[in-house]
């Protein structure tokens, strides 16, 4: 049940809602990962799409999750699933909601560009301004370029921007799909670490594979008294921030994305919460956190694109770091 669809069911009796209610439930059900894609429900009736849950155990099992008891397999307290006789985990390759989110995601990635170059191969920018996806793009790409990843990197930016210009649509379309309410948008990518952090690795290695010998210089041997560099106190410091940066951008786009949802689902939380209270009250709540969904939703907007703006801003700074030249570092 997804945020405007939840806002709809305040049209319906709420007065059984607050005795079985568990906040808890409520908040991690929906920010979780699961083996189907839960859409709404109608008098009690739950509607969602069943998606395929694949194990790898002995050969390999493909079934839905109504049918996991039949294979032997049962969901564990984490949700995730088990040997209904071990207890034990198989290798879980299940297509599950964030999975496919992460699939139709990406096409549409594809597809936007795809089909803005195809409005550039057909068209002489020399001559006619770009229409379409082309000019909800350009900007986008153009800034995104001369304004962050050139002046972060240095001049050697056109080898990394392709990299970091998909690095921020990336995050920005999940972003702004894990805002959307109905399938196929509402799955909660960019608030699952797995992908952050995913994420993060590739700016890592993009960071230390092609870093050049002043920046290993500056690790191993940093510009200090000889004291620190012989115990060694800096190095291990240094090298300690090899990996801190990619882990703070990790937790950064993770925490920040997972904490938008929950500020919103607790919000309407509230209304379930106060349908013991009488109809006044719960009335009054219902309209506030309306409101307030409508106010937070709009603020995510703004967190979707500021997110990938400054995920895409740090990596193209960690790489510039990395390419530095000693004439730069003295001016």
């Amino acid at each position: 049940m997804r945020r405007w669809l939840l806002i709809l069911t305040l049209l319906l009796p709420t007065t059984l809602l607050a005795e079985d209610f568990d906040v808890s439930e409520f908040l991690f059900g929906h920010v979780s990962d699961a083996y189907e894609w839960h859409i709404t429900a109608i008098k009690g009736k739950e509607i969602s799409i069943p998606l395929p849950c694949i194990v790898i155990e002995n050969g390999i099992h493909v079934f839905t999750l109504h049918h996991a008891a039949e294979n032997g397999y049962t969901l564990n307290e984490d949700g995730k699933l088990v040997n209904a006789q071990t207890g034990k985990r198989p290798l879980d390759i299940s297509i599950t909601k964030n999975v496919l989110g992460l699939m139709i995601d990406s096409v549409l990635l594809v597809l936007l560009i795809l089909l803005c170059a195809r409005w550039y191969r057909r068209h002489d920018v020399l001559k006619e301004k770009p229409t379409g996806i082309a000019a909800l793009m350009e900007p986008l790409i153009v800034m995104i370029e001369q304004d962050v990843i050139k002046d972060a990197v240095g001049p050697e930016y056109k080898k990394y921007s392709p990299y970091l210009l998909t690095a921020f649509f990336f995050i920005l379309i999940n972003n702004l799909m894990g805002i959307f309410p109905v399938f196929p948008g509402g799955a909660n990518i960019t608030g699952n670490i797995a992908v952050t952090g995913v994420l993060a690795l590739f700016t890592f290695l993009m960071v230390n594979l092609f870093g050049n010998k002043h920046y290993w210089k500056d690790i191993l041997w940093p510009d200090v008294p000889l004291f620190l560099k012989a115990i060694p106190i800096m190095p291990l410091i240094e090298i300690l921030g090899m990996f801190t940066k990619p882990f703070s951008l990790m937790i950064r786009l993770f925490a920040n994305m997972l904490a938008g949802h929950i500020m919103l689902l607790s919000v309407i939380a509230l209304i379930f919460l106060s349908a013991a209270m009488g109809p006044v009250l719960n009335g009054s709540l219902t309209v506030i956190a309306a409101l307030f969904g409508v106010f937070l939703d709009c603020l995510e907007l703004l967190v979707a694109f500021l997110q990938a703006y400054v995920f895409t801003m740090l990596s193209a700074v960690f790489i510039g770091l990395a390419h530095q030249h000693p004439e730069t570092e003295t001016n």
